[in-house]
């Protein structure tokens, strides 16, 4: 009986096997032709000889008469069986894939298998491999278990009947863009008044039918039931007219079938077939001069036909139910035509008109596909109540009327017909879920018993019936299953790149990374291997598309960035000195510039226009911006296999990137000349940058505030997420190389009155001018580029030069340490104290390293004070409490909590009495015993060696500066810092050495007041007020000390002998 044979269930077994037997074929002939991936034992050497024997004697193969042969599969008998069983088993797949005989989706499915079939033969006709793999497994199985596996045979059978019911079909499909056009297919526009109306035809499945699937059936058909071509005057005609339609078929995946050379090679061999090579020759000539044009019109206007429908539908989504066909057939009439093209530019013949074969316009084809789908997607509750009312409303009852009308209705057909319509009359919109493929496979079933030979219910007879049901079929679809009837190409990389350099296209570029995430829907259950290679590719492809697309849109942002702060340059203040002087010039009625001279642009004269049709470069660069950033509108993320990807994270890390080199880059830092760009300069650009890039979120969608917030973090660090050097590595170097290298051989003073350092006066013309980076605007603008981080870095790195200066400086005091012993305890002593003075060595270096340890802390404390500005200007709520907790701590508090509360005082720029960063720099090098003896004999050394400095000429008090022209003034910090420091890291009184300190300065220093004659009489006054800085500078002395060991009178007589030729000019 034809019930118990059960085509309808066979024939959906086979044709899902057979997919995944022919993907299977194809992943073994990637495998072995991939020398990466070529199984072992084919590359072996010790197989050599009983490969090429096998090869040569397949499949009639003696495996126990040349053991000579075969000794290398007899030795490793087990390996050879475990490592080819697996592809003999798929070999065995091919033999044991049995094909059936049968109309419409019948005849479909029938055609499904014939041709995947015949697709697995060809395949794996072309493994070169396959006679070596199947013959050693069945040489090893013999060894093993003694005897052989079924032998390798293969069959086939006719279908010239089933081919010849496409030829209502597939000349209707295969019709020119001018025709499609003229109907003015997929437009809803077209007939206003039937709008609603439900789109409905005959033949509703064929609708939407691959193109290329019945060009397979019909080429690989005919090949197989040729004889049909000679005495079948339809058949012919629908041959040659799929032969002239695409050079290329697809078997499977990249696998090609170059049809009219395989199909002339087959003729050849027949005899009477002459004229059917013949019409393969004109039928090819056709394809190459007629066919890429053709193709190129059609594509033309599917991309004006889902332009429109997409509009359509997005403004009405209403509409997707009774035009839900028209949004199908568009897809696939689409992924038609981007396929022959992927096909063909792959395997691109020699024409003249290569053009018709490049598309760089494909991004906008495949963005509205993905918008359709989209569509689909999102409205997909509309779908399903409006075709279950369908199903349960009309199809129901039309069902039920056609039944009642027939005549004959045996007994198995009947119970499948009353399923039908009982099924369809319980729907209801209050369902929660859909699962119509139980009634698709009963009408598949129904199809088998009304189709074959001598059928009790023919099914041809009954012609409504099938139309109904076909119409039941599609609408069951709309409703559970939407996805398995979309469609989705696959592209390559140049057909991006193509688009890419096109600017209409920029707006679409999106859609090709966003076909890589239909990718996974390619993977089949019986050929798992394959999945993780398709998962890597597609990734791949995704990662590059999206590389690609943030490249160019951050390149553009980034120019427009360029040039608005090209602009703003132009306004900074160093600029108006030339305006300035053209209109003194003016009033001074100066001649006026010859005509040849071209007068300079005043900023602004870029936005005066005549003419506003005239595109300037910045209006170029913004149409770009447009273009690139509508194509993030497509989606918010894509689902690639198992990966998340968001398309503007792209964007965000290639900005990221290139922020921060632009970063570096406007530092304009150059090693070897030691020029940079003044920090506020580099501010202001900065600024503009920033207030630029915030423009590009009302573009799209991205957070800029946490990409310039993640920018700028990383340059308050020394090196950046990629390791690459930032501007507080930059600067610190700079200031510590460059500024503070001169300052420490007095080439640069430090000005207290001005808060700068500033270039002394010499013969040669300074390479910087030192108050243009170190005045208080321009630490500022240091403080708020590198902030609080990048001053403790900045800050670490002056301490280490600060220890490297104490390190030398107890060598010194080691070196002189019995003479320093001596003069602590006599200091009061002159006579003594002369004579071992004149025994002392070092004191001028003592002086010149204390004398840089201070124009360090100097410099420290100026950028300590502009971060202090910063975050009081920033965070004031901020700033207030740790001001209190800094002013709450009393002396008699813990080391570790005053220690910890001023580590975080001077991290926001406060001032406090101890240097934290000092103290851990001290505590960490401390390297010998006797620490608190060498610090108390060193502050002996720079008390006894203060007066050698009035032998220095430079040593003279600077009115103007409010300081020594050496740099001695500096110290004050640095004696009282350092002093604070050390005895803070020995757990010793700070204050009660400081007034020891002072008494040995200022016994040393009234010695000077009695040298009448000597030179050193000279700087006196000047170093007299050396000593009231210290104690002006120090928290822990006050006047009265001074006065108590330091007459009065001598300080004020210093201050009125410097300041006495200082003229003071007041308003």
């Amino acid at each position: 009986m034809d019930y118990q044979q059960k085509l309808a269930e066979k024939l959906t077994i086979l044709n899902e096997r057979g997919s995944g037997v022919l993907i299977r074929m194809n992943h073994i002939k990637k495998t072995c032709a991939d020398p990466k991936q070529r199984p072992s034992i084919l590359t072996d050497k010790g197989m050599e000889s009983a490969v090429k024997y096998i090869n040569k004697k397949f499949p009639n193969i003696d495996f126990r008469g040349n053991i000579q042969n075969l000794t290398g599969i007899q030795r490793q008998k087990s390996e050879v069986l475990s490592a080819t069983s697996s592809y003999y088993d798929s070999f065995l797949d091919v033999i044991e894939f049995r094909v059936i005989a049968i109309n419409f989706d019948f005849t479909k499915n029938y055609l499904d298998l014939i041709i995947t079939y015949t697709s697995v033969i060809i395949t794996l006709s072309r493994i070169d491999d396959k006679k070596a793999l199947v013959g050693m497994f069945n040489c090893a199985h013999e060894m093993t278990n003694g005897c052989r596996k079924k032998k390798y045979f293969m069959d086939g059978c006719s279908v010239t009947s089933a081919l010849l019911s496409l030829k209502m079909v597939y000349p209707r499909r295969n019709l020119p863009a001018e025709q499609w056009r003229g109907a003015q297919l997929l437009s809803l526009l077209s007939a206003p008044a039937a709008m609603l109306d439900p789109a409905c035809c005959d033949t509703m499945s064929c609708e939407y039918l691959s193109m290329e699937v019945m060009e397979r059936w019909i080429i690989i058909g005919f090949m197989l039931c040729h004889s049909s071509l000679n005495s079948n005057q339809a058949s012919l005609e629908l041959w040659k007219m799929a032969l002239r339609s695409s050079l290329y078929l697809t078997l499977t995946r990249d696998e090609m079938l170059n049809i009219h050379k395989v199909t002339e090679d087959l003729f050849d061999g027949f005899k009477g077939y002459s004229k059917r090579v013949a019409d393969i020759k004109e039928c090819r000539e056709h394809v190459i001069v007629n066919c890429g044009a053709m193709h190129r019109e059609r594509r033309q206007f599917l991309r004006g036909a889902l332009k429109e429908l997409f509009n359509v539908l997005e403004d009405e989504p209403g509409l997707l139910g009774p035009k839900a066909l028209f949004v199908i057939m568009a897809l696939s009439f689409s992924r038609d035509e981007v396929l022959w093209l992927v096909r063909h530019s792959e395997n691109m013949p020699k024409i003249k008109t290569p053009e018709d074969y490049v598309d760089n316009q494909m991004a906008e084809l495949l963005f509205y596909m993905q918008k359709l789908r989209g569509l689909m997607r999102k409205y997909n509750h509309v779908l399903q109540r409006y075709h279950v009312q369908y199903l349960a409303q009309f199809d129901a009852l039309v069902l039920n009327d056609t039944i009642q009308n027939m005549y004959v209705c045996p007994e198995e057909e009947s119970v499948l017909m009353s399923s039908f319509v009982s099924t369809l009359s319980g729907l209801s919109i209050k369902q929660e879920e859909f699962d119509f493929r139980a009634l698709r496979l009963d009408w598949l079933r129904l199809q088998a018993y009304t189709s074959v030979n001598k059928a009790p219910l023919p099914l041809k007879d009954y012609p409504d019936l099938a139309k109904v049901m076909n119409l039941i079929q599609f609408h069951t679809r709309m409703v559970d299953s939407v996805e398995e009837v979309l469609f989705y190409p696959r592209v390559f990389e140049k057909m991006f790149n193509q688009s890419q350099d096109e600017m209409t296209m920029k707006r679409y570029l999106m859609s090709f990374p966003s076909v890589c995430s239909h990718f996974s829907q390619c993977g089949h259950p019986l050929c798992p291997e394959e999945i993780e290679v398709m998962e890597k590719r597609s990734l791949r492809l995704c990662v590059t598309f999206l590389e690609q697309i943030a490249k160019q849109t951050s390149n553009i942002v980034l120019e427009i960035c360029a040039e608005q702060c090209n602009l703003n340059e132009q306004l900074l203040p160093k600029h108006c000195a030339e305006n300035i002087s053209a209109a003194r010039h003016r009033k001074q009625k100066k001649p006026v510039p010859k005509k040849g001279e071209v007068q300079k642009e005043k900023p602004g004269a870029e936005s005066l226009r005549k003419d506003r049709t005239v595109a300037t470069n910045v209006d170029k660069m913004h149409l770009t911006l447009t273009e690139l950033c509508s194509s993030y509108s497509l989606c918010n993320d894509l689902i690639v296999f198992d990966h998340i990807v968001v398309p503007t994270e792209f964007l965000l890390s290639h900005l990221e990137t290139r922020l921060s080199e632009i970063i570096v880059r406007m530092a304009n830092y150059n090693q070897t000349t030691q020029e940079i760009a003044r920090p506020s300069d580099l501010l202001a650009g900065i600024r503009v940058y920033t207030a630029t890039l915030h423009s590009l979120s009302s573009y799209i969608n991205v957070d800029v505030t946490r990409l310039v917030k993640n920018v700028l973090l990383q340059q308050t660090q020394p090196l950046d997420s990629r390791g690459g050097a930032t501007i507080t590595n930059i600067y610190t170097n700079w200031f510590l190389e460059c500024l503070l290298r001169q300052a420490s051989n007095s080439l640069i003073v430090h000005c207290p009155t001005m808060h700068c350092f500033i270039n002394q006066t010499i013969d040669s013309e300074p390479s910087f001018r030192a108050e243009e980076f170190s005045d208080i605007s321009e630490l500022r603008a240091l403080a708020e580029l590198i902030g609080p981080y990048g001053l403790k870095f900045l800050s670490e790195n002056l301490m280490w030069h600060i220890t490297s200066q104490v390190s030398e400086l107890k060598k010194l005091v080691i070196e002189n340490m019995d003479i320093l012993v001596q003069m602590r305890s006599h200091f009061d002593k002159p006579e003594e104290m002369a004579n071992l003075k004149k025994r002392l060595t070092g004191g001028e270096n003592v002086l010149k390293r204390m004398t840089i340890i201070g124009v360090i802390l100097s410099f420290k404390s100026m950028a300590q004070d502009c971060l202090k500005d910063i975050l009081q200007k920033h965070c004031p709520y901020l700033m207030g409490p740790i001001k209190c907790l800094r002013d709450f701590i009393s002396p008699e508090a813990d080391i570790k909590v005053t220690l910890s509360v001023f580590e975080l005082a001077s991290a926001a720029g406060l001032t406090c009495d101890i240097d934290p960063a000092l103290v851990t720099a001290i505590r960490n090098n401390i390297s010998v015993d006797e620490e608190y003896k060498l610090t108390c004999l060193l502050l002996v050394y720079i008390a006894v060696s203060l007066p050698a400095l009035a032998l220095d000429n430079n040593s003279s008090y600077s009115r103007e500066h409010g300081g020594h022209n050496n740099n001695i003034h500096c110290l004050a910090k640095a004696i009282n810092q350092l002093a604070a420091a050390m005895f803070t890291v020995q757990n010793k009184n700070i204050e009660q050495h400081l007034k020891d300190f002072l008494l040995t300065a200022s016994s040393t220093l009234l010695q000077l007041g009695q040298n009448v004659e000597r030179v050193e009489v000279k700087n006196r006054e000047s170093i007299y007020l050396l000593l009231h800085m210290i104690v002006e500078e120090s928290p822990f002395l006050s006047q009265d000390m001074l006065e108590s060991c330091f007459p009065y009178v001598l300080l004020r007589n210093a201050y009125r002998e410097v300041y006495r030729s200082f003229i003071v000019t007041l308003g």
